[in-house]
């Protein structure tokens, strides 16, 4: 599998209700999407506008079809041509009831230098077992060797559960409303 970001940060003014049209409308077309396991059409408005889907791909050829078509054409020619994160999950779980998220957090950690990697993707799958514990429609624990840093996707059926997940926590979590959830590949997980 292959986890995958990109994020449009818009101008403080930026009608977000043009996003949620633009979510409305586009969200479906991606429902049966072969090699799609799940995407999730994030966008926030506090501290500041911003349009970020996170997709959970079966594999390469699935995100390379995505990404070299006609709906990723769409998007940048709509938006800019973003820079697009990619992620080796670590662990990834999705429970048949992803499609009612109307929340999610993103966390990302630095790893430190000659760190037991093993060790921290125990810590972190033990995380993400914790969020499905309280709640969590779906968990992601992307890793990513360039950077050197673990991204936490967690959706969430209300605020509530988010904020009660993160409470006590010291990094920093992005917040994020969902506007649909395109889940052809859950029932095969």
């Amino acid at each position: 599998m292959i986890a995958m970001q990109y994020r449009f940060v818009l101008p403080a003014d930026y009608d977000m209700a043009a996003i949620r049209e633009r979510i409305a409308t586009k969200g479906p077309l991606l429902d049966n999407l072969p090699g799609l396991v799940f995407k999730a059409y994030l966008h926030a408005e506090d501290p500041e506008h911003a349009y970020a889907p996170f997709y959970l791909w079966r594999d390469e050829e699935a995100m390379h079809g995505f990404l070299n078509g006609p709906a990723f054409a769409g998007v940048s020619q709509a938006f800019g041509w973003p820079s697009v994160n990619t992620w080796t999950p670590w662990h990834a779980s999705v429970t048949a009831d992803v499609r009612q998220a109307q929340h999610a957090t993103i966390s990302s950690a630095a790893i430190a230098p000659y760190s037991a990697l093993a060790q921290l993707r125990e810590q972190e799958q033990a995380a993400a077992q914790q969020a499905l514990a309280h709640g969590a429609l779906a968990v992601v624990v992307a890793f990513e060797p360039v950077t050197w840093t673990v991204t936490r996707l967690n959706l969430w059926r209300s605020a509530a559960a988010a904020e009660a997940a993160h409470a006590g926590q010291t990094v920093t979590v992005r917040r994020y409303q969902v506007g649909h959830v395109s889940a052809p590949g859950v029932t095969a997980m």
